[in-house]
Parts: structure tokens; sequence; C-alpha cells
């Protein structure tokens, strides 16, 4: 049975193809030859194209923001209750672009794309990629769509790393950037948490060293546990104690290390669904990628505030009050290095109960403050 569009979706969507052959050079050193960049549009751009929003992934995400592929398609894009008509970023307003990061999965070139040197998958070949590589690649996107300047770069988490450094790489060619639950770099913690789920695919026995594609086998053991652990940092402890608590699947205990409690039931299900679809390569890359970002190392010799000097945008930044892994303080830093250099943010720090997760769910005053940035945008540009 087909399932219906509704009247606030973007509809049915086809993702796109960009090719590149000029070379990409990147920040470990290496070069990309050539590559595609997938991404999907929604929304008309204007005759100046001063309407154009891009949407950055972050560390799972992909290219497919709002909308379905198909009218049976079950599975919307990942940021479709902020995405379409009458929406915060509302598409009647707006042309928005999403598109998958190089070293991705969706179709971008990754590491499971083919070597054109070799014939076969990239694997280890694959270059490591950093926040900066993408927004060069992202620039390169925006000019063959035509935008010389974005109204407004947005993302969450890692996509509000990328929205940072669009300011600082390409601080004339952004308006607005709209940075959610990120930070400014990763603490200690998170880089061990990372560090934790790379060693749980790096020694899984079908990791082959990352070059398992030719052994016709995936490291779904390693990536599970890898997602399991991540998602537990998604979440906040009173989110999940309220949603999941001490609850049993049967009334009595088993003493036996299978699945009793519903948390596990549910994080393995979450492990087993994300290794369906997810390569192991891109997760070690995406999650190097967030540990090597810190723009003040780059630009400002440690300080952040001299690394921001450079940005010439406005400033949107949100944190939430349970998301104890981007937890606020590390939004107020970035704030303070704008305010530092009087720059124009606005900050807004919400309450919600879940957690790092927050920025993806639909909560009535996070939504409400995100509609109200994105209505002062499109005066701007209107």
């Amino acid at each position: 049975m087909s399932q219906s569009i509704e009247n606030d979706s973007v509809g049915i969507v086809v993702p796109q193809v960009a090719h590149f052959d000029e070379p990409l050079a990147l920040t470990s050193g290496n070069t990309l030859a050539n590559y595609d960049l997938v991404y999907e549009t929604y929304g008309k751009l204007n005759s100046d194209a001063s309407n154009a929003i891009l949407i950055c992934h972050a560390l799972s995400g992909h290219q497919h923001v709002a909308g379905k592929h198909h009218a049976d398609d079950k599975q919307v894009g990942w940021w479709d209750n902020m995405i379409g008509p009458g929406k915060p970023i509302d598409t009647n307003r707006f042309f928005v672009v999403g598109l998958n990061n190089l070293g991705g999965c969706h179709g971008s070139t990754g590491p499971s794309s083919i070597n054109p040197e070799t014939g076969l998958p990239y694997g280890s070949r694959f270059p490591v990629v950093t926040v900066k590589d993408w927004v060069d690649s992202q620039a390169r996107l925006s000019d063959r769509l035509g935008i010389t300047q974005w109204a407004a770069v947005v993302g969450g988490s890692l996509g509000g790393m990328q929205a940072l450094m669009w300011s600082m790489s390409f601080p004339e060619r952004i308006r607005h950037a709209v940075v959610i639950a990120s930070a400014p770099k990763l603490s200690a913690q998170n880089i061990a948490f990372n560090d934790v789920a790379r060693q749980a695919i790096l020694t899984d026995p079908d990791f082959h060293n990352g070059d398992y594609y030719q052994h016709g086998v995936v490291p779904t053991r390693g990536l599970r546990l890898a997602r399991m652990l991540g998602h537990i940092t998604y979440l906040s402890d009173d989110g999940m104690g309220e949603k999941f608590g001490r609850l049993l699947r049967n009334e009595k205990f088993k003493y036996s290390f299978d699945v009793e409690f519903e948390i596990e039931s549910y994080l393995r299900y979450q492990g087993d669904k994300f290794a369906g679809y997810f390569d192991a390569n891109t997760y070690l890359l995406m999650t190097k990628a967030l540990d090597y970002f810190d723009p003040a190392r780059r630009f400002g010799e440690g300080n952040l505030s001299r690394a921001l000097a450079r940005a010439k945008a406005s400033f949107f930044v949100a944190a939430f009050d349970s998301d104890w892994r981007f937890a606020p303080d590390r939004s107020r830093e970035i704030v303070k290095a704008l305010v530092d250099n009087r720059l124009p943010v606005t900050y807004a720090d919400i309450e919600s109960a879940h957690g790092h997760d927050a920025f993806l769910m639909k909560d009535p005053q996070y939504f409400a403050v995100m509609r109200r940035y994105m209505d002062r945008i499109y005066r701007e540009v209107a």
C-alpha cells in the first residue's frame, strides 16, 4: 500500500551527483584526484541566489535531509521535522541543499567507492578527511550550483562544526552560521569515547585493515559495538531512565548474559540496525574528523577568539541543557569568542530531556527559536 505524502513534506526527492575532476588537496597532505558529491535540494533558488541554505550532516548523516525517495518509502529524511513547507527551515522560502560528505557511504566518494587507480574499493587507501576538507569540497559544490554566498550554513553536532569552519574558511560566502549542539573542539572525554568506538571496529576479525570489501565480509560486530557506545552518549541519563528504567523483558531475572533489560534490547537493536546500513571505514573517518576539529589551532594559534576574528557572519548558537556530550558550556565558549570579536550572535540554552540527540527532536521551544531566527534570515534575503 502506498504511503501518503504529508502536506508539510518536500515530497519525493531524487539524489543528484556532482562529479569533480579538479584535484582536492586535503589537510593530511593527500590529494583526491577526482570525486563525487551526492546531494539533494528542496525548494527553489531565487533569481539572485540569495536564499540558499546548506545543511551539514552529523556523524552518521547523509544528503537525505527531508522528504522521501519514493511514495512507499517508510523512512523520511533525517531532519524532516525541521525542513519543509511551513517548517522552521521553510522550503517555500529557502532553497535547501543537503549533501553527503567525502568519506561517506551514501554515494559521495568514500572508502567503499572504486579507486580508479586500482579498480578496487579504496578501503584502507582512502585518505583521512577533515572538517576543513569537507568545507572546501562544499564550496566547490556551491560554485557548481551558482551560489556565491549562503544565506545560512546550518548544522548540529559535527554539522555545527562545519558551519563554524565555513565562517572562518570562507567568511565572504556565508551570511549566517547556525551552530546547534556543537563545540569548538572535542574534550579529552569525547576523544576517548571515539577511540573506544574505533578500537571496537579496528579489532574486529573481519576488519582486514580496512580492506574487508575484497574479503566479502563486514566488520559488523565492531560497528555494532561502536554504535551502541555512541548511542549511550547521545542520550541523557534522565531521558534513558524515563524511557527504559530497569524494565525487564520478562518478569524474572534469568541469571545469564542474555538480553534481560529493555535498555539492552534497545541498544542491540540500534547497533544491529546501524551495522546493516553504515560503513565501518566511514565511521572511523567521521570520528577522526571530529577529533581533529580545532579551528583555534588552525587559525588562531590556539586562541578561539583570534580564530573567529576572520568571521563576518552573524551567528545563531543553540545548546541543550541535558546534552552532556556537547554541553552548553562548550557552546558558550563559541559565544564568548564571537562576543570578543563583536560579531552578532544569538544564543539559546534550551531545556530538553533528550541529551545530545535533542537537536533532531521536535521540541516546541527549540523549534520556536529556530523559526524566529530563520524568519530573520528570510527578511534579509527576500
